[in-house]
């Protein structure tokens, strides 16, 4: 028998260019700092591999929508239909159009004249700031806003005036001291899950004259009888500028989105950079995120659940001694301090099968570290128990009652109570 044997070609070694001697030592600064140092040869963010019975709080899928199959369904026939459609930037779409009408119907759900569709969140919150402010305008900005908030003010090349976290107080402050100009907020916090004060921050930048831009990456969908949102909630669509919104999260989609006036709307699609310089979103994305604006309207009682899961998990874990900072929301964080001990608590989670998201700087302040445990609404009352009872059983293993966020609790609770302070001067 004859056989025929398919020779090999040894591939030659793939090579670098060669590195500058500044580029390497920032290479080699986090390798060495981070990695060496800080991880101890490990990763922060590389832990286990989640096993079959393992419950994930990692995902941003608040509404466990992302499976739904009219969704699917929607999203794999226009794929099928048109492809990938005409790439392009969005700038040269106009008349009857999916993207288009999908504005419209996200706008109008929102309580908005007109809004826009970004690349991602991150596009929206980075050019809509870099087409309202310049070097001349103070962007004050809470302390715990989205990196892509701050992002934004560094495009527009504006001046950050920092405000501590919810503190209206200190906000008028600054306004009074650096006079009007943009201020930046959102109303979920997507770090530890705490709400915006979104009645006074409206009261204060009416008052002083400032722009409002709000972003409700982790409250649109989630929050509001239809999922509207925290501000439409609330009755302050008329005194709110912008809003923002990921479409990653409750909308398990990939897209962002920006309320406004139609002025506006035509205003950013030719001045944002973001908007000129990237492609727009493909067909089936359009389709698959008009299906699932119908399905968040509609399906109350995906909300309903999340709300019921989310306040009962708060409330559990508050009670271990856990200081969940302030969250009112679906999202919970565990503080547990240095990047060392996140790791013991990652550890000891996923050891046990739950599975939730570390969040270290840049995304927190240095030893604030924490884990991230994002509820969702198909979380079972097994699957609740059980998270719980991990939570009361790694404690010791973890070190709870030495982490600085516990003691700063233990803290809170036994100090008087103060007078509140006027919010606006």
């Amino acid at each position: 028998m004859t056989h025929r044997v398919m020779p090999f070609h040894r591939q030659p070694l793939f090579r670098n260019a060669p590195e500058p001697a500044f580029l390497s030592r920032r290479v080699e600064g986090y390798y060495q700092e981070r990695v060496h140092n800080t991880w101890d040869g490990g990763h922060i963010m590389r832990g286990r591999h989640p096993g079959g019975d393992a419950i994930h709080l990692s995902s941003n899928d608040y509404l466990s929508v992302a499976r739904h199959p009219k969704i699917l369904q929607a999203a794999a026939d226009c794929l099928l239909a048109s492809g990938n459609g005409l790439l392009m930037s969005g700038i040269f779409l106009h008349g009857d159009n999916p993207l288009l009408d999908l504005e419209l119907r996200l706008a109008n759900f929102m309580g908005a004249e007109a809004g826009v569709l970004c690349q991602s969140g991150f596009a929206a919150n980075t050019g809509l700031i870099q087409s309202i402010a310049d070097e001349t305008t103070p962007v004050y900005v809470d302390m715990m806003a989205h990196m892509s908030l701050w992002e934004g003010i560094r495009a527009a090349s504006a001046r950050a005036v920092s405000f501590h976290h919810n503190d209206m107080a200190h906000l008028a402050r600054q306004i009074q001291k650096h006079g009007p100009g943009v201020i930046l907020v959102d109303s979920v916090y997507s770090t530890n899950g705490s709400v915006c004060p979104l009645e006074t921050l409206v009261e204060i930048g009416t008052q002083s004259g400032c722009v409002l831009v709000v972003d409700e990456s982790h409250s649109l969908g989630t929050h509001g009888s239809h999922g509207e949102g925290m501000v439409a909630a609330l009755g302050l669509c008329d005194q709110v500028h912008f809003r923002t919104a990921s479409l990653a999260k409750a909308f398990a989609g990939r897209a962002g989105f920006i309320s406004c006036s139609e002025r506006f709307s035509e205003y950013f699609k030719f001045e944002s950079n973001p908007a000129i310089f990237s492609s727009t979103l493909l067909p089936h994305e359009i389709a698959g995120l008009a299906a699932t604006l119908e399905v968040i309207h509609d399906e109350h009682w995906r909300r309903r659940a999340l709300e019921a899961n989310a306040a009962l998990l708060r409330q559990a874990l508050d009670d271990l001694g856990y200081n969940l900072n302030g969250s009112q929301s679906q999202i919970i964080a565990l503080e547990s301090g240095s990047e060392r001990q996140t790791i013991v608590l990652r550890d000891a989670l996923e050891a046990r099968g739950i599975f939730g998201s570390v969040f270290c700087a840049p995304a927190t302040p240095k030893n604030r570290a924490l884990i991230r445990l994002s509820v969702n609404a198909m979380l079972t009352p097994d699957a609740l128990a059980r998270i719980v009872d991990v939570c009361r059983e790694i404690r010791g293993e973890v070190g709870l009652a030495d982490w600085a966020s516990t003691r700063r609790k233990k803290a809170q609770s036994a100090a008087p109570a103060e007078p509140a302070e006027a919010a606006v001067a």
